[in-house]
C-alpha cells in the first residue's frame, strides 16, 4: 500500500490524485482537460447525492430549455455521465444499462454544448466530448489506486467493445479475458 500524501488544499489534493491516475493508466491530459476534471471532482465531492439523479430525465429536460438554463443542464448531464461512467460504473448495472449508455449520453451533451457556445467554450466542450473515454479511464484508474478493479472482466470487455477504452482492454489482457473473434468492433 502506498503512503498517504496530503496536499495543502483540496484543489492540489485532487490534482495530485488525477496526476497519479494519469501515470497509472499511461495517459497524459492537457492542461484544459486536467483542470476541468479537477474542478469537476471538487464540485461534486460537495454533492454526495449526485448518484441518485436520473440522467435520462435530466437530459430530456435540458432539451426543453433555452439559453443559459439549457447550457447549465447540458453541462450537468455531461459531468454526471462522466462521473457515473468513471467513478461509479456499478450504478449502470444497478440501473440495468451498460456503462456505455452514460458515455454516449455524456459525449452527446458535451457535443451539443460545443455546437451552442462561442469559440473558446465550444472548443473546451468539443475536447471533452472527444476525450470522454480517456477521462473515464483516468477516473477508473483513480478508483483503482487502492488495488482493486472496479469492473469485472466481463464489464471491462463490454466497455472496451462499446467505447474502445484502452484501460478496459488492458484490464482484459491482465485477467486473461480473451474476446471472441468478430467482437472487437464498437457498437
Amino acid at each position: 500500500m502506498q503512503p498517504l500524501i496530503l496536499e495543502p488544499t483540496s484543489q492540489s489534493q485532487w490534482q495530485a490524485l488525477v496526476q497519479e491516475a494519469q501515470a497509472s493508466c499511461d495517459h497524459r491530459l492537457d492542461e484544459t482537460l486536467e483542470s476541468y476534471l479537477v474542478f469537476l471532482l471538487m464540485r461534486f465531492c460537495k454533492q454526495p447525492d449526485c448518484t441518485s439523479r436520473i440522467i435520462a430525465e435530466d437530459y430530456f429536460n435540458s432539451q426543453t430549455c433555452t439559453g443559459e438554463l439549457r447550457i447549465e443542464r447540458l453541462r450537468d448531464v455531461g459531468d454526471h455521465c462522466l462521473l457515473f461512467s468513471g467513478m461509479f460504473p456499478q450504478l449502470a448495472e444497478r440501473r440495468l444499462v451498460r456503462v456505455s449508455y452514460f458515455v454516449n449520453l455524456g459525449r452527446s451533451s458535451y457535443q451539443q454544448l460545443s455546437d451552442m457556445l462561442d469559440h473558446s467554450w465550444s472548443a473546451v466542450y468539443e475536447h471533452l466530448s472527444h476525450a470522454f473515454v480517456v477521462l473515464m479511464d483516468i477516473l477508473h484508474a483513480m478508483r483503482e489506486l487502492g488495488g482493486d478493479s472496479i469492473l469485472t472482466p466481463l464489464q471491462a470487455m463490454d466497455l472496451w467493445q462499446d467505447t474502445g477504452s484502452r484501460r478496459c482492454y488492458q484490464q482484459m489482457a491482465a485477467s486473461s479475458t480473451i474476446p471472441l473473434a468478430g467482437t472487437s468492433e464498437k457498437h
